[in-house]
């Protein structure tokens, strides 16, 4: 198995309305960007009752890809701005990255990206 991997995916799972702090915390830690979309939970903690009626808790999934050599700062960032123990209740992990197409800059580096190549 080849541990000299370059990329690590960071997941991020908050109650909605707190994808802000997770990017923010992952931005002040050295992530360059991140993908927010919208999901709902169906964990057996996530059902809720109202009325007697079920209600799923809308949930927000932040996606950072990082170099590998940064993963645990960034996360050790985002759990402290959003962990478990906070209002956000975040949960996040990484996964390996074996391949990458399509980064278009560098990660050491934005301050070299040509504007003007990109369009």
């Amino acid at each position: 198995m080849n541990t000299d991997r370059e990329y690590d995916l960071i997941i991020t799972v908050v109650n909605r309305g707190f994808a802000d702090q997770v990017v923010e915390a992952a931005r002040k830690a050295g992530a360059q960007g991140s993908t927010v979309f919208y999901a709902r939970g169906t964990g057996i903690h996530e059902l809720e009752k109202f009325f007697s009626i079920s209600i799923q808790p809308e949930k927000e999934i932040i996606l950072n890809l990082v170099k590998h050599s940064s993963t645990k700062t960034i996360i050790h960032s985002i759990i402290e701005a959003a962990g478990l123990s906070t209002e956000g209740k975040g949960l996040s992990f990484s996964l390996p990255v074996s391949d990458v197409a399509g980064v278009i800059h560098n990660f050491n580096d934005l301050d070299e990206i040509d504007e003007d190549a990109l369009e």
